[in-house]
């Protein structure tokens, strides 16, 4: 089949290079001018390990792996440690892969296949699915026909707009928002990764190779405002930080300030009672969010992507069958994540100064057993 991918992100690779493999002649769409790679690591987990080992790539992801998150440490207004953070409460196995989100878009983008081309600044505009095969109206104003599309666009989906509706009526927004900005100077980098925080707020700095990333985290009720404004991002960002000036907080604040490509979004999950209408069907966060305090995203892009094509190739005549079975098998994957991203927040940014110094006790006691 002639397939189109939207998006370019860890699901859209990954569909690239799986739908590839099993034979389908693959395009995929990316709105920016390159590949999207900024945020923080991410992780490989669980059965998404064997995933990648049969997709060819789990090699070169174990070469690139890094302990981020394993040298997280919480510090006071001075930069004192408070309490370390265990590796049993980041994650479920030592088998467990942290990679550089870079380094992860870079080893699925080398790994796709030769039937799987990958066009840049290219979106979707419009979309028609008359039953045997779906039109399409790019932004450029080309049009093709493909006999699937995917959605692998992410939280903010356009394909799941287009084929399903508003976003706001699968979104569930779970009271967090989450910002990263480059910082230029990354000194003592490559020890810990320290964090501040203070009643529903965390702010610090993660470590890994020779990058610095400065790291905001607060608790939010829904904020309405346009993701793709970076004034508005930044505006919303810096007040919720305002009026601290203890510790990095004036230099991670500046770094927000002039950074061009600043990452801010909702922490919020997507819900949907099906994943496939007629021959569009969604994988990833466009399908499932299930929000970064979950930490199986990346794992979520693996395994659902490997389960459609498979699903497609056991019934290549009946998308009906095989989405429905790519679906009964990534469900149990899914509930498991978004059920995980409740602890998360509480661990990570206390809501109040009784919870703060509650989780700093706790976290010690872990540490002298």
């Amino acid at each position: 089949m002639r397939i189109l991918v939207s998006g370019a992100g860890m699901a859209g690779l990954a569909a690239g290079i799986n739908l590839g493999a099993t034979g389908h002649d693959v395009t995929i769409v990316e709105r920016a001018g390159h590949l999207r790679v900024n945020g923080s690591p991410v992780d490989v987990r669980g059965d998404a390990l064997d995933v990648a080992r049969a997709m060819g790539v789990l090699d070169r992801i174990q070469a690139r792996r890094v302990t981020m998150t394993e040298r997280a440490q919480f510090v006071d207004a001075t930069g004192t440690l408070v309490a370390e953070l265990p590796v049993s409460e980041i994650s479920d196995s030592e088998q467990d892969i942290e990679i550089p989100r870079e380094d992860l878009a870079r080893v699925l983008h080398e790994a796709l296949t030769r039937t799987t081309s990958l066009v840049f600044g290219e979106s979707i505009a419009e979309l028609h699915d008359d039953g045997t095969g779906v039109e399409i109206t790019f932004t450029s104003g080309k049009q093709d026909r493909f006999d699937l599309v995917v959605g692998a666009d992410g939280l903010h989906s356009l394909t799941r707009r287009l084929t399903f509706g508003p976003e706001s009526d699968y979104l569930e927004h779970l009271g967090f928002y989450v910002a990263l900005t480059n910082l230029t100077a990354p000194h003592d980098s490559g020890r810990t990764s320290p964090f501040l925080n203070w009643p529903g707020h965390l702010i610090g700095i993660a470590h890994y190779h020779d990058t610095a990333l400065g790291v905001l985290n607060f608790r939010s009720d829904w904020i309405d405002y346009d993701y793709r404004d970076l004034d508005a991002q930044k505006r919303i960002l810096l007040d919720a930080f305002a009026g601290h000036d203890e510790w990095r907080v004036p230099e991670i604040l500046d770094a927000v300030r002039h950074d061009p490509e600043l990452y801010f979004d909702s922490v919020s999950q997507i819900h949907m009672p099906t994943w496939h209408q007629g021959r569009v069907v969604l994988v990833g966060d466009a399908a499932h969010c299930a929000s970064n305090l979950s930490g199986r995203g990346a794992s979520l892009a693996l395994t659902g992507t490997w389960l459609l094509a498979q699903a497609l190739l056991h019934h290549p005549h009946d998308l009906e069958a095989a989405f429905g079975e790519y679906e009964d098998k990534q469900r149990p994957y899914v509930t498991h994540a978004q059920d995980s991203a409740g602890p998360g927040g509480e661990l990570l940014m206390p809501a109040t100064q009784q919870a703060l110094d509650e989780r700093n006790d706790r976290l010690r006691a872990m540490a002298r057993s």
